[in-house]
């Protein structure tokens, strides 16, 4: 795989981190949607001819993706283009949305975005492993249901007493 590529007069690297949210993160209306968003994104990164998608990942509540875009695009023009063509196409597939959440805004406003430079290998594996790390933070509580001091049940309802110290 070669490292760079090329325009006409121009050699790049340009690879980004890239990272989208729905609008109102509603997980129930997002998994349901969740395989159908994933072809409408691909389907049009594909069709920028020179922009590849290296790799993503649809967590529960946004999408990460790898992408190499060339300088002739503007990474915010590029992501104007997905957002909004995303969001129609995801109102035409699934009228019933435009009538329940409006508007026909599914994205949240802006995005984060960040260059990747020599780490791309870090940064694929962060993607991948993202989903993961996420169900393992859902797990934890913090709510504590066993005293870390004493090792006894923490009773509901009842206050502990303030720490002096």
């Amino acid at each position: 795989m070669k490292d760079t590529n090329s325009l006409s007069h121009t050699s790049y690297r340009c690879k980004y981190h890239i990272v989208i949210v729905p609008k109102y993160r509603r997980l129930i209306i997002y998994n349901k949607l969740r395989r159908d968003i994933i072809e409408i994104l691909i389907l049009l990164i594909n069709r920028f001819k020179d922009v590849e998608l290296i790799e993503g990942q649809a967590c529960p509540d946004h999408i990460h993706m790898l992408l190499e875009i060339p300088p002739k695009y503007s990474i915010s023009e590029f992501m104007g283009q997905l957002k909004s063509k995303s969001t129609l196409m995801i109102f035409d597939r699934h009228a019933n949305l435009k009538y329940k959440f409006g508007n026909r805004h599914f994205w949240a406003k802006g995005y984060f975005v960040d260059t990747v430079g020599k780490n791309e290998k870090r940064i694929r594996e962060y993607i991948q492993n993202q989903l993961q790390e996420d169900k393992l933070y859902d797990q934890m509580s913090l709510k504590e249901f066993i005293d870390p001091f004493t090792g006894e049940p923490v009773e509901r309802g009842k206050k502990k007493k303030p720490f002096k110290g």
